[in-house]
């Protein structure tokens, strides 16, 4: 790859999505420029590089964007392969691994979205959901260091950020991630000693007072 290139990242600090990006560019070692949106009021970059959902993240490579995390992700893969690749090299295994990241959007993403913003009255049955979600997760990672066996991979790289907002669902939900999936989190401490993924995340502090800020503002409580 020539040095040439252009890579910018379109991001907001406290995204789970986000963090799902520059941990893969961490892993990968790739140099690129980091850019704060405020997601209240958004640059004309982000609504010209996604059009259609007007979200974060967005990488730009050479001026083209690529959306959505998990597909980002796959892109940082595919294009810098001088490192090891996130994904196994076999299709079936390769198909599980995309499995379980589009289980952890639908079942960790969106249902712990209705813990922390949603109306107060949803989050019991909603935290139910997320921890049914975590259980299904312990027990396809069982006795291995990592869901990608003992390389950090694709689904590490798909569930570590949710980590740093579980301080927030405990605090909506009033249960405790480590009474339900102790595994869970002795998966997490192992993610946390990686540096790609350490210097990555955000702060719970900083993830509950964004939460409490937006839940009071958009009159959830």
């Amino acid at each position: 790859m020539e040095m040439a290139e252009e890579l910018i990242l379109l991001d907001d600090w406290l995204s789970m999505y986000g963090m799902r990006a520059r941990i893969a560019l961490a892993e990968k070692e790739i140099k690129y420029e980091y850019r704060e949106e405020d997601l209240g009021n958004k640059t004309q970059l982000l609504l010209q590089m996604n059009p259609i959902h007007k979200k974060i993240p967005v990488l730009i490579h050479n001026g083209k964007p690529i959306c959505e995390s998990i597909i980002i992700v796959e892109y940082i893969d595919e294009v810098w392969k001088e490192k090891d690749s996130f994904l196994p090299s076999d299709p079936y295994e390769r198909a599980q691994a995309r499995f379980w990241a589009d289980f952890v959007n639908k079942k960790i993403g969106d249902v712990g979205w209705r813990i922390w913003g949603g109306k107060r009255e949803g989050i019991e049955e909603a935290k139910k959901e997320f921890v049914e979600g975590l259980k299904e997760l312990e027990k396809e990672l069982g006795e291995k260091a990592y869901f990608g066996g003992d390389t950090f991979g694709f689904v590490d790289i798909a569930l570590i950020p949710f980590s740093t907002w579980f301080y927030t669902y405990e605090a909506l939900g009033n249960f405790k991630v480590k009474a339900e999936s102790p595994k869970i989190i002795a998966w997490v401490e192992r993610c946390n000693q990686r540096e790609s993924v350490s210097k990555s995340l955000a702060r719970e502090k900083d993830v509950y007072d964004f939460v409490l800020s937006y839940r009071h503002s958009h009159h959830l409580d």
